[in-house]
């Protein structure tokens, strides 16, 4: 099995493209939530205006928890 050249450096350009993900990825994950945005708490409001069908923040929200949760702000 004989590779050229041009097989070796796709390969090589696959390998860094993954490395390139895996560093941001983890570095990313690692980064601290920006001052300021410590307490911001997701509203039915802000949701709705997003839209990302995907959203793992969407899929998971519970409504009814946030609106008991507004409720008690308001008193």
């Amino acid at each position: 099995m004989e590779f050229n050249i041009y097989t070796i450096l796709a390969i090589v350009f696959v390998i860094l493209l993954v490395i390139i993900f895996i560093v941001t990825y983890i570095l990313n994950k690692n980064t601290a939530v920006p001052e300021g945005c410590e307490n911001i708490k997701i509203s039915d409001e802000n949701c709705s205006a997003c839209g990302n069908l995907d959203c793992s923040i969407k899929k998971g929200i519970d409504l009814k928890k946030i609106e008991e949760e507004l409720k008690e702000e308001e008193k």
